[in-house]
């Protein structure tokens, strides 16, 4: 066999070479097509694509101001969220009451609408007062999550839910509550600031102590508080106290669904009141138009208290008089709903002492949230009082430093305060990408917005 050239075999070599170069590249390109056809395929079998399915999955609308409701999208993006309740197959109305362990229980209240009406369920979640807030919202969101299982079965997205369960050991018998529903809680605070013209220091501190069971609770709460101003302006300089301490609390037993009976008390000192000493005991009864079990969708209570108030003043009063014992009577009157429509919390209070019945107060306050019509929302809260039972006003009045500062109460026949709003929106109805670039910066319970 003849010896080839080294041209000879360079020219032997690039046809094999080229054809080799042809195959990869086939490869590479058919690759992606083939991934996309077997995906295709595989879709056909199931039926639709994600996508398509997604479509047809229930439209949900959270009704809860204060969940995080990008973590809930984030961890179900299996349904529709719309902004507007009307849209909504599913209205999920989130409420909450304080349970007696310094938790929360939460009531989500599942409203079928749409092609869902009449489907209606109600679910319960329970934080407790050491629980962080990742591990409510964790909470929350898995409860909401069973919820929306009913109505997601009943649309064709249920065939890409999955269902597991994490088998854990049982527990080695019943757990036993050594502090018997006893919660105890101390807090204390300082804060300091300060400029050229201006320094301010203020120290509180708190404690509590409560026990709730289904048949009776009692609660005490004890705080203090020291406020100390100093104001500089050329050559005048102005120095300003104040102290106070309060403790109050209840004990009340259930008497059934709609009745309960209890007490009142309460101990204070303020020199801004002219209290040295106020310590008030007023036995009361309560009665709810609707069952207490029902309390957190809607509530119409009448509260009646009546009991004795022993008085000791800072300073001698418009009535002359360094110390009193005092009987008065009250009674309070409470609606609050919480539907579809909104919410409405309104309350009127009157009040009166027996020695002289032109020494009573009236109060009432109120907070309303409408959803008016698509898109359209209004809300108001205000409150007045007809103030006529200032019994411890001091005969030698403030001075213009402590009007200015606020150190001392006022006489005066009435107050209040009033707020109105609107919004409107408008625009798409979904609401299901969740995009946190830019978004807001959360330190230490400090919520910071970035412009």
């Amino acid at each position: 066999m003849p010896l080839q050239t080294e041209k000879e075999r360079k020219d032997h070599k690039t046809p094999l070479g080229l054809l080799l170069a042809v195959i990869l590249a086939f490869i590479l390109i058919s690759a992606p097509a083939q991934a996309a056809n077997n995906q295709s395929q595989t879709q056909e079998k199931s039926g639709q694509s994600v996508e398509e399915l997604k479509k047809t999955a229930p439209r949900v609308y959270i009704d809860c101001g204060y969940c995080d409701l990008d973590y809930i999208k984030t961890e179900i993006p299996f349904v529709n969220y719309v902004r507007e309740r009307k849209e909504a197959d599913v209205h999920v109305l989130i409420t909450t009451l304080t349970t007696g362990s310094g938790g929360r229980e939460y009531t989500l209240t599942f409203i079928g609408q749409n092609r869902f009406q009449g489907q209606d369920d109600v679910f319960r979640y329970f934080s407790h007062k050491t629980d962080t807030e990742e591990e409510i919202r964790a909470g929350l969101t898995g409860v909401l999550k069973i919820g929306l299982m009913a109505y997601v079965n009943r649309t064709p997205i249920r065939e890409k839910i999955k269902i597991d369960f994490q088998k854990e050991e049982a527990a080695q018998g019943p757990a036993v509550d050594r502090w018997k529903s006893w919660v105890f809680s101390l807090s204390t605070s300082g804060y300091f600031s300060g400029e050229q013209a201006h320094a301010s220091e203020s120290i509180r501190g708190s404690f509590s102590a409560n026990r709730v069971t289904r048949d009776m609770k009692f609660n005490f709460t004890a705080s203090a508080s020291y406020q100390h101003d100093r104001y500089t302006y050329e050559d005048q300089n102005l120095e300003s106290n104040t102290r106070s301490f309060s403790g109050s609390g209840l004990f009340v037993k259930s008497l059934g669904e709609h009745w309960s009976a209890g007490f009142f008390y309460s101990v204070s000192s303020s020199t801004y009141s002219n209290h040295r000493l106020k310590l008030n005991i007023s036995p009361a009864i309560e009665f709810d138009l609707f069952p207490y079990s029902e309390s957190t969708r809607r509530q119409l209570r009448f509260l009646y208290k009546v009991g004795p108030t022993l008085a000791r003043y800072y300073e001698e009063t418009l009535y002359d008089r360094m110390k009193e014992t005092l009987l008065s009577q009250s009674l309070a009157i409470t609606l609050d709903l919480r539907e579809k429509w909104g919410s409405i919390s309104t309350s009127v209070e009157g009040s009166h002492y027996f020695h002289d019945l032109s020494k009573h107060q009236v109060s009432i306050f109120n907070v309303i949230s409408l959803n008016l019509v698509k898109g359209l929302n209004a809300y108001l809260f205000g409150g007045a009082s007809l103030i006529h039972d200032q019994l411890s006003l001091p005969k030698g009045g403030a001075t213009w430093e402590e009007v200015i500062l606020q150190r001392k109460m006022l006489a005066t026949s009435y107050n209040y305060f009033f707020a109105v709003g609107f919004s409107y929106s408008f625009g798409s109805i979904f609401t299901n990408v969740v995009n946190p670039r830019f978004g807001s910066v959360s330190s230490g319970g400090i919520h910071i917005e970035v412009d």
